[in-house]
């Protein structure tokens, strides 16, 4: 097909909804507040696993997503603000992500005593001038970086966990935010983080010496969500969308993507399960090659729920389709 057929293809693509949100499960958050145990509110699915496993029988956790809900445009209701003003943490990933954090946090029951931890603090994150549309509280992060001379037209990319490196110092973050408002149970906070924290150096080592081994470096991805693990792996992300998966690209980009397809040799686009498949399909049969998931790990599906799966099997699922599409 010509450029000229694969452009006007490629814009009727854009025509369609880029974001699908699976909320046949409703809107509710994952729990309510139980007395007598720490009550560990969470933003999305990685900070609720991580606050789970280190926490244990000591810690109730409540994940505000509902599963199968996408991070990047949600909203929190006023039963999360209830919930979250009657709890001891409030565990966030920052670096933009969640950019309702600072209005929902001043919304707060005036006497709440809730200790507020951006749990992504200390991992080197990545700037890009990639622009995506929404606020992710960019306006916040464009002040935070230019006061430490970074560009005010750089956006912090937000999907710090989808690299077992990252992963490690949030959930020693985590640990520590729970030592500080339960020192009493330090001893087991401990104890669980070191278990997790060998199984992610695990998965980290797994992933550099697979990766390494591939010929290929190159993966093209929906949405521009696996730069920290494209960096700490040495491979090479190229984007359909931006930062946030509803941001629309334009009709020439996706044509240079297609051109970029087919000269690198790449044969499998990236697709993701909370988001619509339906760009990357059009890219994939325009280009001639196949699509395969690699999950950003922002959430489960109900599915996956119910299989019981977690940010291990994912993560290895992940890994296994990378080691396919890179041979």
């Amino acid at each position: 097909m010509s450029f000229k057929g694969l452009h006007r293809g490629l814009l009727i693509a854009l025509a369609l909804p880029v974001l699908l949100m699976l909320a046949a499960c409703g809107t509710k958050s994952s729990g309510s507040i139980v007395e007598g145990k720490v009550n560990v509110v969470t933003t999305f699915y990685p900070i609720y696993e991580f606050a789970g496993e280190i926490g244990g029988e000591d810690v109730n956790a409540i994940n505000l997503l509902p599963v199968g809900v996408e991070p990047h445009d949600w909203t929190p209701r006023s039963q999360d603000i209830i919930n979250t003003s009657k709890a001891q943490l409030f565990l966030y990933n920052g670096a933009g992500l969640e950019g309702w954090v600072p209005n929902f946090l001043k919304s707060l029951e005036s006497d709440s005593e809730t200790k507020a931890v951006e749990v992504s603090q200390g991992v080197d994150y990545i700037m890009t001038d990639e622009e995506d549309g929404h606020d992710h509280g960019e306006a916040e992060e464009a002040e935070k970086h230019a006061a430490e001379g970074s560009s005010d037209s750089l956006h912090t990319d937000p999907h710090t966990w989808v690299s077992p490196k990252s992963a490690l110092i949030m959930a020693e973050n985590i640990k520590e935010s729970l030592i500080a408002v339960d020192p009493a149970h330090k001893a087991g906070y401990e104890e669980r983080y070191n278990k997790l924290a060998e199984r992610l150096q695990a998965l980290d080592s797994k992933f550099e010496t697979e990766l390494a081994k591939m010929p290929n470096k190159e993966i093209v991805v929906s949405h521009q969500a696996f730069a920290y693990l494209a960096r700490d792996y040495g491979l090479t992300q190229h984007a359909i969308m931006g930062l946030s998966p509803d941001s629309e690209p334009r009709g020439q980009d996706l044509v240079n993507l297609a051109a970029l397809v087919k000269e690198e040799g790449i044969k499998y686009i990236f697709f993701e399960e909370l988001v619509s498949d339906k760009l990357a399909k059009t890219l994939a049969g325009e280009a001639g090659v196949e699509t395969m998931v690699l999950n950003p790990v922002e959430g489960l599906t109900e599915a996956q729920e119910k299989n019981g799966d977690n940010y291990f099997t994912l993560m290895e699922k992940n890994l296994q389709n990378l080691i396919l599409a890179l041979q």
